[in-house]
């Protein structure tokens, strides 16, 4: 299935398993690539010595010239030697959770690297649009981890609408009929987070996704008592102590958690305050929320890497609530364009194709 996502990025269906951090590691990007899609590291949880090797990694069980991505936090005070690095290991794709700065674009695009940043406001995909991105994506309310409170459906079209280069659309997608859909309101493709991690290529231990696919929609929640922004998540006994604790003990529980991920992470305090600084900058945190972000990290590594469901949090999707199953990539991938083919036969054959197909996305015929 060929859309301007795919002829961009080189791959074969137009998917995208995004970065999650202590989650998409070299595994289970490289089964995402060898299925056909775009597979993305996740670097903020790993030094730059560690993403060297998974970049490294990844390309070992990978065939020769496969295209896979790496996900960097703009922000971060070593932004510019991660992006050098992947320069230097010729990574196909950098995506970002922050907009990276016009000057980044521009050097990794000078050095063929191609630049999608995640976005979700119109403003925002228009703004790094203008910047030089070659793509964007773009997550409505629905998706896990951090998130606002537009829904995909409104939000997507008016990226679409609003901008010329590919949207890939985020939050809420599982299968096949979302492929379609997202594709009709002009979307060149798709990424999904929480339905790669519930597959067997990765790596979060068993219990977590034993409690992935337990829960039902309404188990995933929205809460501001991890880091003091909406983040989604499983509801847990965790979250609920943590929305009772206050911030004077969320506080406490985060300058152990800084601490934490200082020593894991390698940074230097000097160098958490600048990444802190510029978290700040451009957006109204207190610093007791930028202090409380530390809490993202270790919470998350306690689930997905400890597989401790009671001290760690388990950043997720709506869309845990309607998944019962572990394939692997392939057969996941397999499954969701088969369906979406079986959508597309019933609406070709109802519908003649309209002659004037979106130039990003679009409804290919169906085999």
């Amino acid at each position: 299935m060929e859309t301007a996502f795919t002829r961009l990025v080189g791959v074969r269906y137009p998917i995208v398993q995004t970065g999650m951090g202590w989650v998409a590691g070299p595994r289970l990007v490289a089964g995402a690539a060898n299925a056909g899609v775009l597979g993305v590291l996740a670097s903020a949880t790993m030094t730059v010595d560690q993403l060297r090797s998974a970049v490294r990694e990844v390309k070992s069980r990978t065939p020769e010239g496969t295209s896979f991505g790496v996900n960097l936090r703009a922000d971060a005070g070593d932004a510019a030697e991660r992006a050098r690095l992947i320069i230097d290991e010729g990574v196909r794709v950098a995506s970002f959770a922050l907009a990276p700065s016009a000057e980044l674009i521009a050097r990794l695009k000078d050095a063929g690297v191609v630049v999608i940043p995640s976005v979700g406001a119109r403003r925002h995909a228009e703004k790094v649009a203008a910047w030089g991105a070659d793509a964007v994506i773009v997550q409505g309310g629905e998706g896990g981890g951090h998130t606002g409170d537009v829904a995909t459906t409104v939000l997507l079209p008016q990226v679409v609408d609003a901008v010329d280069i590919p949207v890939v659309a985020a939050g809420g997608f599982g299968d096949g009929r979302g492929l379609v859909a997202a594709l009709a309101y002009g979307a060149a493709g798709i990424a999904m987070g929480t339905r790669f991690l519930l597959t067997s290529d990765s790596t979060v231990p068993d219990a977590v996704k034993a409690a992935y696919l337990k829960a039902t929609v309404k188990d995933v929640v929205v809460t501001t008592a991890v880091d003091g922004l909406p983040h989604r998540m499983l509801r847990s006994e965790l979250v609920d102590s943590l929305e009772r604790a206050g911030r004077a003990g969320a506080l406490a529980r985060a300058v152990r958690h800084a601490a934490g991920f200082r020593r894991i992470s390698g940074l230097t305090w000097s160098r958490m305050v600048r990444d802190g600084l510029a978290m700040k900058h451009g957006k109204d945190l207190s610093w007791s929320q930028v202090l409380l972000a530390a809490n993202t990290p270790m919470l998350l590594k306690a689930s997905m890497v400890e597989g401790r469901t009671d001290l760690g949090i388990m950043a997720s999707g709506q869309v845990a609530g309607v998944i019962d199953d572990l394939p692997s990539c392939a057969e996941l991938v397999s499954r969701v364009m088969a369906e979406a083919h079986a959508v597309l036969e019933r609406l070709h054959g109802a519908h003649p194709p309209h002659p004037h197909p979106h130039p990003h996305g679009t409804l290919p015929p169906p085999g």
